[in-house]
């Protein structure tokens, strides 16, 4: 039995449920926002939130097998130890993982594409292709400093659009807008993980953006995608969208938890603190989406 309790503590720090609000999140906001429109399917939703959740299991174990691979995870680092580096399962079952991680996802994404339409195929697709290639490939793009947008357009814009179009069938401007702060709080969990681990990144040859930017303005960028997700909550509203209301503005109320955060990341630098920035980063992503997807159905 202790054995098997090892076990399991060893695969859910693989899949570090820290990063998963970042997977439900933008679900539940594309969601409420078709159900504003008198649409709501459970099974499509509990599709996508499967869908949603094993492509973010399937990244984050591919993250851990090529990290290792590439020697960017040392024994320095201040982050969680990772499950390959430190030698706790071995590549091969990391690697087997991964894919049966990816494989929940295709199933879930193929009953979407059965009720739904074939667009949802592309964007499936992508997604897992996404995952694969931020730290593997022979040019991953997490290593060029490109990871925040592939996460904002990734977890914001493909995950709020597609999950509304997964309701729906049909597109409008509106998920777009409402995608803009959730991708930007979902990219501020990467921008934890990467300004905590700039010293190990920066040895390892992994040019992150905060690699790039240098701490303090890495610092910056932060709180900028912070507050910016807070300002821009109000603008569908404002430009006069049929479904959504001023009641979105419940999403301010998780205002009080961000302030601390961001004071947090902008002062400290052991990992400790950092480790609690990012695991509190994830939890207000989803109370701001949780209280806005209440206001847009309050709406």
């Amino acid at each position: 039995m202790t054995d098997r309790s090892s076990a399991a503590r060893i695969w859910l720090m693989a899949a570090r449920p820290r990063t998963l609000p970042a997977a439900v999140a933008p679900v539940l906001v594309g969601t409420a926002l078709a159900a504003t429109e008198g649409t709501f399917h459970p099974l499509v939703f509990a599709a996508a939130m499967i869908g949603a959740l094993f492509i973010q299991v399937g990244t984050n174990l591919s993250n851990d097998y090529s990290d290792a691979r590439r020697g960017a995870d040392a024994d320095d680092r201040l982050g969680p130890v990772r499950v390959t580096a430190g030698g706790l399962v071995p590549p091969r079952q990391v690697l087997i993982a991964t894919y049966v991680a990816f494989g929940v996802a295709v199933l879930a994404g193929s009953y979407l594409i059965a009720v739904a339409g074939w667009e949802l195929l592309a964007v499936g697709a992508a997604s897992i292709l996404a995952g694969v290639l931020y730290t593997g490939g022979p040019r991953p793009y997490g290593y060029e400093g490109l990871g925040e947008v592939f996460v904002f357009l990734f977890f914001g814009v493909v995950a709020v659009a597609g999950s509304y179009f997964a309701q729906v069938e049909r597109l409008e401007w509106e998920p777009f807008a409402l995608a803009v702060p959730v991708g930007l709080l979902a990219a501020a969990i990467l921008v934890v993980n990467n300004v905590r681990d700039l010293e190990t990144d920066r040895r390892a040859g992994k040019r992150t953006l905060a690699v790039r930017l240098g701490r303090p303005r890495a610092r910056g960028l932060y709180g900028a995608m912070v507050y910016v997700a807070f300002l821009s909550v109000p603008v569908p509203w404002l430009a006069g969208a049929d479904s959504v209301g001023p009641w979105v503005m419940l999403a301010w109320l998780a205002l009080p938890l961000a302030v601390p955060i961001v004071r947090i990341v902008r002062n400290r630098t052991d990992g400790p603190s950092l480790n609690g920035a990012l695991a509190r980063t994830g939890q207000l992503q989803l109370a701001f989406c949780v209280l806005l997807s209440a206001g847009l159905l309050a709406s």
